[in-house]
């Protein structure tokens, strides 16, 4: 989403597992080192790391900067902001109290770095193709499956016709039977399990319109989905990286929920006070 700073941090992190062994040379150095880059050149920088000063432009536009200078004021931002790089690691002798502390930081900079990698016009034709859709089926392995049911949870409720598949024989089963004007979720964090890109192809044939959910840019599964939304995690000793995005994934379909909600208007409205009237009957 647009925001006064792009955040260079979260946009390395996104892009790293695509990385070339040199990008990754020059990524490393920028996230172990922040401080220093503010203070340096690009030649200064080239120098450091033995490559060349147009390698190091060429790492400034793959992660989204118009060069070094726009970079530096970008991650000068972060540096600087309240919202600083806060991935804290959980050490042994911590605290209840310290560790509680430490987790929801590290979901508040999740969250947070989600949303600079949002792009605005993925977002909205995200929306666009999700409302226009017949039938909206969330696909989710493992983890990602109890995202797709919380999204199914969600998305009920606007009247639109959804269902999640979390069994793996069911989800090739549902993918062979949609058509060109349904919609398929695909959430997962890797964006290369084998599981859900068995879907993705059987979806490609059906010809329904795929919306992929992952961490990683160029993943195989974003590289053949229709919109890709992306999320940043970063792993720590006692926290997987895959639980850390789950906060920024429920996240994103609690946007895409509100905002078709919204487009929805009465007839939203109306869905979630049939659905409310049906369920009251299991209050005491």
């Amino acid at each position: 989403m647009k925001n006064e700073h792009q955040h260079c941090l979260a946009s390395i992190r996104s892009h790293y597992s695509q990385f070339s062994d040199t990008e990754k040379k020059i990524a490393n150095y920028i996230l172990n080192n922040p401080t220093d880059i503010i203070h340096s050149t690009i030649n200064g920088l080239a120098d450091t790391l033995g490559v060349a000063d147009s390698t190091v432009f060429r790492f400034c536009k793959r992660i989204g900067f118009k060069g070094y200078q726009s970079m530096k004021i970008a991650l000068a931002a972060e540096i600087v902001t309240p919202m600083r790089d806060i991935h804290e690691n959980i050490e042994v002798n911590d605290t209840p109290q310290t560790i509680a502390s430490k987790v929801f930081r590290s979901n508040m900079k999740t969250i947070e770095d989600t949303l600079m990698v949002l792009k605005e016009n993925q977002f909205q034709e995200a929306v666009k193709t999700m409302l226009s859709a017949d039938h909206i089926e969330f696909f989710g392995s493992g983890g990602s499956g109890i995202v797709a049911m919380d999204a199914y949870h969600k998305f009920i409720r606007t009247g639109l016709r959804v269902h999640a598949s979390t069994d793996s024989h069911i989800q090739l089963m549902t993918a062979s039977q949609m058509t060109e004007k349904d919609c398929a979720v695909l959430i997962s964090h890797s964006g290369s399990t084998k599981d859900m890109l068995q879907v993705m192809k059987v979806l490609k044939e059906s010809g329904a319109k795929t919306i992929a959910i992952t961490n990683f840019a160029k993943s195989p599964l974003s590289e053949k989905a229709d919109i890709s939304l992306y999320t940043v995690s970063e792993e720590t000793d006692y926290r997987s990286e895959a639980l850390s995005s789950r906060i920024a994934q429920l996240s994103i379909f609690d946007a895409l929920y509100v905002s078709i909600m919204l487009k929805r208007d009465k007839e939203g409205q109306d869905a979630l006070k049939k659905m409310r009237n049906a369920i009251s009957v299991k209050r005491i």
